[in-house]
């Protein structure tokens, strides 16, 4: 699966971040303050519950942040967190000013 492979949809009443995998519903969940948003929860259904799905999933989600707001990302989960760590020269100008992972 690819990033591209995720439709991501913003479901700002629940205030999350989804997709249909397998017919189960992987969700992000945030909470948006002062121009930044806060990732405060990772769901995953169990059956893709692998790191690369994982991986994928925060990548589409991190993708739609970038094109469709002027967010700051700031990852409070800590597998979001650890992914953006990973890859943190992609990442880096989505996290607020003076905020390292």
């Amino acid at each position: 699966m690819n990033e591209e492979d995720f439709k991501i949809t913003n479901n700002e009443f629940l205030r999350q971040f989804e997709t249909t995998l397998n017919g189960e519903l992987a969700i992000i969940e945030y909470a948006d303050q002062e121009r930044k948003i806060f990732l405060t929860k990772l769901r995953m259904p169990k059956e893709v519950e692998d790191e690369e799905t994982t991986n994928k999933f925060i990548e589409a989600v991190l993708a739609e942040i970038k094109e469709n707001t002027n967010f700051r990302v700031m990852p409070t989960h800590p597998d979001i967190a650890k992914f953006m760590r990973r890859n943190r020269r992609k990442y880096k100008d989505l996290l607020p000013v003076g905020i390292n992972i």
